[in-house]
């Protein structure tokens, strides 16, 4: 048993929800299994909730609104300030509980995981500290207003991120929460539970239910007492969100999928462009939407691209997540393992050129859903593995002959989430970037930015998270006339 495991074992959190301040039994019997990926063993049965539930929940959210939308922001940034604490404060142990319920290396999930899903609250505090909630235009006032209950579904990917990146501005916009986690990576999230418990929550501002999306989510989407739903999840889920909304006629926000793009300019340091490139397409084993998997390269660079590619992708030391040396864990879960293993052989099947990697397990891995990271070359545009998400460790890399070409089989897409463009002559790369359809473009790799909104166009979704505009998702505007007279 895994120190996140035994103490939610231990504090009693693992059958129950966390609803209007206080953990409740589910009002039905049905459990799921937490597998660790690195085993394929269970470690815990956490309970699964139903139609019940959630209406408790939706129940205790708008008992809570009328309140919590009236404080002072300075009151709901000191509670974002203490969870942002809290989450600093318990890092190890959110970090532990990251790696054991979807694989991710324990030095990444101790860098990377959790540090970044507290900027989100940080981000949230800062900017709730700042926003002016109502300027004026002549004689009218503009008012932004807390939308109200916000039911948020988060994926297994990034399970705590994702959480604070919704949970942070919506509280600072004064909505209140239910939020349903993954299924798959649900012991993070009754950790953050217990984070705003004790952060001095008001009961019923925060308030978590387990399940599938089936049960949970569509009602969540369909409840007419709540006013907006935001999903992180697949192209397929934010539709099926969508269409169970549509008839109460409530705000969706969706963070898709992504297919993004790297462009590869003549002119760039090949020696910096290709490894940093290998480095974010593989990143978080490549479950990352907005992982740049299509690098696309001159033609006449090819060779030398995949030299630098295979060389950068041999030094990936994929293994046991909790061992220090490991920068690379297991898949996060079977359904994604199989899939991903589908898509290397369609690669295959297509005649790409494999480069490095394959199908299977590395060869000193018989147990766990541990993947090859592999690299394509030889792309054409129109291979399902360079139009498909895989949401894995496989990198297409994609030829082009002239730029023009490049910014197209970069548009070429039904995603448009995130782009990368790398090259010298920074006013040819700033002028790629104005040409990609996405939500954002980095430029030769460039520090996060936590204020940065993200989101996209096209089938990667609509509406904005992080920074200012994450939280303007929250709020409706109102316009009184006369208010200046």
């Amino acid at each position: 048993m895994t120190s996140a495991v035994r103490y939610l074992t231990e504090a009693g959190f693992l059958g129950k929800f966390y609803i209007d301040g206080e953990w409740r039994k589910p009002g039905g019997s049905e459990t799921a299994a937490a597998v660790n990926p690195a085993t394929e063993q269970p470690i815990a049965e956490i309970a699964l909730g139903n139609e019940k539930d959630v209406d408790l929940a939706v129940a205790a959210a708008r008992q809570a609104f009328a309140s919590w939308s009236r404080k002072p922001a300075a009151e709901r940034a000191s509670l974002l300030d203490r969870v942002q604490g809290l989450l600093l404060e318990r890092l190890e142990l959110f970090a532990q509980a990251i790696t054991s319920e979807m694989g991710a290396a324990v030095t990444y999930a101790r860098r990377a995981q959790v540090p970044l899903a507290a900027e989100h609250i940080r981000v949230a505090r800062d900017n709730l500290a700042t926003y002016s909630f109502l300027t004026r235009r002549g004689g009218t006032a503009i008012m932004r207003e807390a939308i109200g209950v916000c039911g948020l579904i988060t994926p297994w990917n990034w399970p705590l991120y994702q959480i604070t990146a919704k949970v942070g501005p919506a509280l600072a916009a004064g909505c209140t929460v239910v939020l349903k986690p993954s299924e798959l990576s649900p012991l993070s999230a009754l950790l953050f539970a217990e984070v705003m418990g004790d952060a001095g929550c008001p009961p019923g501002v925060f308030n978590l239910v387990n399940g599938t999306g089936p049960i949970v989510g569509a009602r969540l989407a369909s409840h007419p007492k709540v006013d907006m739903i935001s999903i992180t999840g697949s192209t397929r889920a934010g539709v099926l969100v969508a269409q169970a909304a549509a008839a109460t006629v409530k705000r969706v926000a969706q963070e898709l999928g992504g297919k993004s793009p790297n462009i590869i300019l003549p002119d760039a340091d090949l020696s910096r462009a290709v490894p940093l490139g290998v480095g974010a397409a593989f990143r978080n084993l490549g479950q990352s939407c907005s992982a740049p998997t299509r690098m696309l390269v001159s033609r006449s660079q090819m060779a030398e691209v995949e030299i630098l590619a295979a060389a950068a992708a041999s030094e990936l030391v994929v293994g046991d997540p909790l061992a220090e040396s490991t920068t690379h864990g297991p898949i996060a879960n079977r359904p994604q393992f199989e899939r991903i293993q589908t898509m290397i052989g369609v690669g295959l099947e297509e005649s790409a050129k494999l480069v490095i990697g394959g199908p299977g397990r590395p060869d000193n891995l018989q147990v766990g859903l541990y993947a090859r990271p592999t690299i394509f070359s030889n792309v054409r545009r129109d291979m399902r593995i360079a139009q498909e998400e895989i949401f894995g460790p496989v990198l297409s890399i994609i030829p082009y002959d002239t730029v023009e070409e490049a910014i197209e089989i970069a548009n070429d897409t039904v995603y448009g989430l995130g782009a990368h463009v790398q090259g010298t002559d920074m006013d040819t790369v700033r002028k790629v970037a104005g040409q990609i359809q996405s939500g954002q473009v980095h430029l030769n790799y460039p520090d996060w930015d936590p204020n940065a909104p993200f989101g996209g166009y096209k089938r990667s979704g609509n509406g904005r998270e992080y920074g200012r505009e994450g939280m303007e998702e929250y709020l409706e505007t109102k316009a009184v006339l006369g208010f200046y007279r």
